[in-house]
């Protein structure tokens, strides 16, 4: 099946259309999908029974990040190999060996310091402490939605370093 053509835009743009196509299903359904987990809708711990937050915002943290960064660097790249943007891409570099390091990276890093945070937390806390389950539904739709954001500018400002202005061609008669 062919890529639909992109139309002709500018990366500030490009990028703000695609964030705002990352945010809000995002921020929906990791909220929505958090707040249903909760059956009890009580308290959670953070690592203990079903109903932990780390059974939901570990994975969330390394995917989401993964995936939106791999997402947003194939659809940049697309686009600037369309035309789409009036910027070129260096030859030299490996786009799908590039896209595919910057995801692993972001999305095993962020989770790497989400899962010490939240063991620093855990130490930190009294034993038997418990969080609200709905009140941490709504930040794991916040965190994801901070992701959302964070992973859609990053990679791009990553891949900027390797992108410059399209040179014009005198068209000459």
């Amino acid at each position: 099946m062919p890529e639909k053509p992109i139309q002709k835009t500018t990366l500030r743009r490009f990028v703000q259309k695609k964030l705002l196509q990352y945010i809000i299903p995002n921020i929906f359904f990791n909220t929505i999908i958090a707040y249903a987990s909760f059956a009890k809708l009580g308290y959670t711990h953070l690592f203990e029974g079903e109903q932990s937050m780390a059974r939901l915002t570990l994975p969330m943290s390394l995917f989401l990040p993964f995936i939106l960064s791999l997402d947003i660097l194939k659809k940049t790249i697309l686009a600037v190999e369309q035309g789409a943007l009036d910027l070129t891409i260096s030859d030299d570099l490996n786009k799908n060996k590039f896209a595919m390091q910057t995801a692993i990276i972001n999305g095993v890093g962020t989770l790497l310091i989400v899962l010490a945070v939240m063991l620093i937390a855990q130490v930190s806390l009294p034993s038997h402490y418990k969080f609200n389950g709905p009140i941490m539904a709504y930040l794991d739709g916040s965190l994801a939605a901070a992701y959302s954001i964070i992973f859609t500018y990053f990679p791009i400002r990553k891949l900027r370093k390797y992108m410059s202005k399209q040179a014009e061609v005198p068209v000459s008669a």
